[in-house]
């Protein structure tokens, strides 16, 4: 008797713009290692390049090709997409974020039979979702997309009051958090390697971490921490500033410090391979986004057991709950950010109890398993049309 040969798992094809270090990128390769081998098969298309990123995929079977998109308007992008695409046949395409969505008409037109398009966050160009190229845009490729993917309520909301989405058609995944990697400090704080600070007892370390440009906006952090310390001198040495993350901003940051001879208790050592370690050394941690999706960042540090100062836009609220895990302030705001930091540093009590709070709710609310298993539910679905 001839046993029948199993048939390979669906092919699914992620494109995005580049395989680096961010929320996005994280979330992507998170989902592909947690996901079971024998549902689906994964590939990944970058528009522009890969980085050593890549090596955080556990799976060695995940294939990455580089189209090496030019700066600007480049058309032959497609043409090696629609060619690739050609060559893979996948059963799924999946595209995030506004850098990504014109690739959905060279997968139709490939015959990709399942088209899902990612919204993530809002593009460095279009902080609030305002620009109406960018919405037209959207909106002329809806009918190619089967199913959208929104990671907070507030773009769920600008789906479908800007791009006409029929609510048939969205299913909100909001990202999960890997608890095994993020978890609070057990004992003393340990010294890392690199870093100017001895992390005494009697410190308070004000951490954030994220690429250094655009919305992200890690001035207005250290113009509040330059602020707060020139209003209040008592805590010169005392509290200390770490920013993590490489680009652009990195220099302006720490331009503004050395002017103000506070770069001796600022620590900005760019990309780091250690994040979860460097965040148990937090005492507190911002994210001063001038936009945000569902933020990683926020999620890891909730899983860490630190409260978080974040600002009310995108998604944060979603995830910051206002004097329960942390703190909401107004964007693009130092001075009302260094109050806020005063409150806290001011009461121990008040960090500790809103660390646990957002532990406890990430625990219940935002696990990676469960994440993995509503993508699971979006494949499937869309697979089993063709059965």
């Amino acid at each position: 008797m001839r046993l029948k040969k199993k048939k390979a798992p669906p092919l699914i094809v992620h494109i995005i713009f580049r395989l680096g270090v961010g929320g996005l990128e994280n979330g992507l390769v998170n989902l592909i290692n947690h996901m079971p081998v024998e549902k689906y098969q994964h590939a990944i298309i970058c528009l522009k390049d890969s980085t050593d990123f890549e090596k955080r995929l556990k799976r060695q079977d995940v294939a990455i090709y580089s189209l090496n998109k030019k700066e600007g308007h480049d058309f032959g992008t497609f043409f090696r997409l629609y060619k690739l695409l050609g060559t893979l046949k996948p059963d799924i395409v999946h595209t995030r974020n506004l850098s990504a969505i014109e690739c959905q008409l060279p997968s139709w037109l490939a015959g990709v039979k399942f088209r899902v398009h990612g919204e993530h966050g809002w593009d460095v160009f279009d902080p609030d979702g305002q620009n109406v190229k960018y919405q037209w845009l959207r909106r002329s490729l809806k009918p190619l997309i089967h199913r959208f993917i929104p990671l907070s309520l507030h773009l769920q909301s600008y789906l479908v009051e800007k791009r006409r989405v029929p609510n048939n058609k969205i299913t909100r995944i909001c990202n999960g958090v890997d608890i095994d990697k993020f978890f609070p400090l057990q004992g003393e704080k340990k010294r890392l390697a690199g870093c100017p600070f001895a992390f005494h007892s009697n410190e308070m370390i004000i951490g954030t971490v994220g690429r250094m440009h655009g919305v992200k906006d890690q001035i207005t952090l250290v113009k509040a921490y330059i602020s707060l310390l020139q209003k209040n001198p008592q805590f010169n040495g005392v509290v200390k500033l770490i920013i993590v993350g490489a680009g652009p901003l990195r220099d302006e940051a720490l331009q503004l410090l050395r002017q103000e001879r506070l770069d001796h208790d600022a620590w900005l050592p760019g990309e780091r391979k250690d994040i979860a370690e460097v965040m148990r050394n937090f005492d507190l941690f911002v994210l001063p986004s001038q936009a945000e999706g569902i933020s990683n960042t926020i999620l890891e540090a909730m899983a860490t057991g630190l409260p978080v100062i974040a600002t009310e836009v995108g998604g944060n609220p979603e995830l910051v709950q206002h004097n329960v895990t942390g703190g909401l302030v107004a964007k693009a705001d130092p001075e009302a950010l260094a109050e806020m930091l005063l409150d806290y540093m001011a009461d121990k009590d008040k960090r500790q109890q809103q660390g646990s709070n957002g532990l406890q709710r990430v625990l219940s609310e935002f696990s990676l398993n469960a994440m993995v298993k509503q993508y699971i539910n979006v494949y499937d679905g869309l697979v089993c049309r063709d059965q």
